[in-house]
């Protein structure tokens, strides 16, 4: 259950789409797992793969979170004036501590949980402090999403899928377990956490390439020795993430508390075999809906499609009441199939009357700007109708629907080109006249 301190901190949050500072709330846990020694600060054995031991006894004796995370530390610790700079601008900054460490008290056991399984440095969990201030919904210029800020190209490397029903760059076990596996292969490339991390933020082959041109030099080549041949962003990468190990480490010395997180799981897993609307879903396990969004952040409709391996999250008590009223649950699952554009241009408000709703209602479920029409091709949601009431949205369509946009200009007459001899005047040469050609509409979507 939410302390009512956390609660407090959490309604303080200001919402706000696609921004660090965010107030997305997402509740998240795992499965116990025992801590596993480091050996010199590195937690792999040679064959990169995670040491076993024992110390079941040490983790059962931790009241929270944070002990657990401050009992595996095992990165080299840093302390230069980049890393002094950044523990001033958190530590005088409690608000920022606070709303950032109320979101990640929703996230830290489930992250906690898969590090220690593989046996990596626990103050990794603190990494999406650096990268989304721990907001799920976050969205970088550079096309970066979730808490762990994929690309999408790095996203799809690692298995996470990006269609226009989810994007499993903001699902937060998905998106964990593919930045873990991420990290322990820059691990295994260069045999050291800090030019990893470096790696993860800057790119392994600009890493690789630093790490030449300073070996061709004659010069080290760990973190701070390569520091001056990187971008800023990544220049301050690590001393940012050693900053907050240093402030979760003695939060007091500076001035913080931090909120409680209980050393217990908070969520199950549900599975889905049959489509149903986010609003049910929602209504079924008695979640408000924000709520049930700020768990289950990597879905981008309205409805959750139940192909194979579909889940959501829920808090366990949630849960519980999710079957219970499921079983009960006498109507539809889901008011929502698909449409497939076969016209070239087809309009929004033409669909709306067909499938008997209205414009917005289409725009808003599927993200259509104003002013545009889809293209041939295109694959929307709209009502269900009595002939699609039992039938759910096919893995095809789920995995390769698009939607292509076209702006939506009034159709314009080409004036006649003709020559008007009578009053000794000529038509402009076709040559001169400027064709007038309908161009896609790039739209951005609000990270979601």
């Amino acid at each position: 259950m939410t302390s009512p301190i956390l609660a407090v901190l959490l309604l303080l949050a200001p919402p706000a789409w696609g921004e660090a500072m965010d107030a997305a709330q997402t509740q998240i846990t795992a499965l116990a797992a025992p801590r596993v020694p480091q050996l010199d600060g590195l937690p792999f054995n040679k064959d990169n793969k995670a040491d076993k031991g024992s110390g079941d006894d040490d983790i059962a004796r931790e009241t929270d979170v944070w002990g657990r995370i401050r009992s595996g530390y095992a990165i080299p610790d840093m302390d230069n004036a980049l890393v002094a700079k950044h523990v001033t601008w958190y530590s005088t900054r409690p608000e920022h501590i606070a709303i950032t460490t109320a979101r990640a008290s929703r996230y830290l056991f489930h992250v906690v949980q898969e590090l220690q399984k593989r046996g990596m440095p626990t103050e990794l969990a603190l990494l999406p402090f650096i990268e989304s201030g721990f907001n799920p919904l976050a969205f970088s210029s550079a096309s970066a999403a979730g808490m762990w800020q994929f690309i999408p190209a790095t996203g799809r490397s690692f298995n996470l899928k990006q269609n226009m029903f989810k994007d499993e760059r903001r699902g937060v076990v998905a998106s964990t377990d593919a930045a873990l596996s991420y990290l322990q292969k820059l691990y295994g490339m260069f045999g050291d956490w800090q030019l990893a991390l470096a790696a993860y933020n800057w790119g392994e082959g600009s890493v690789q390439k630093a790490i030449k041109k300073n070996e061709a030099m004659g010069k080290p080549t760990d973190f701070e020795s390569l520091a001056d041949l990187m971008p800023s962003e990544t220049r301050n990468y690590f001393p940012k993430l050693q900053a907050m190990k240093n402030i979760i480490a003695t939060p007091a010395q500076f001035g913080l508390t931090l909120p409680l997180i209980d050393n217990q799981p908070y969520f199950t897993t549900v599975d889905k075999t049959s489509d149903i609307d986010v609003t049910i879903a929602a209504q079924l396990a008695e979640l408000s809906v924000d709520d049930f969004k700020a768990l289950n952040p990597q879905f981008k409709r309205p409805v959750i499609t139940g192909n194979a391996n579909t889940q959501i999250l829920l808090p366990k008590e949630n849960a519980e009441k999710f079957h219970l009223n499921l079983a009960q649950w006498g109507q539809a699952l889901s008011t929502w199939t698909t449409h497939k554009i076969t016209s070239a241009r087809e309009r929004i408000d033409t669909l709306a009357s067909k499938y008997g709703t209205t414009p917005e209602v289409l725009r808003q479920a599927n993200n259509i700007p104003q002013k545009t029409l889809l293209m041939a091709g295109s694959t929307i949601l709209v009502p269900r109708t009595s002939t699609s009431l039992n039938i759910d949205i096919t893995q095809e369509i789920t995995d390769n629907a698009t939607l292509l946009f076209a702006a939506d200009r009034p159709e314009r007459k080409r004036p006649a080109l003709s020559s008007d001899r009578s009053k000794g005047k000529t038509a402009a040469p076709i040559s001169l006249v400027k064709a007038r050609v309908s161009r896609a509409t790039k739209t951005r979507h609000p990270a979601r």
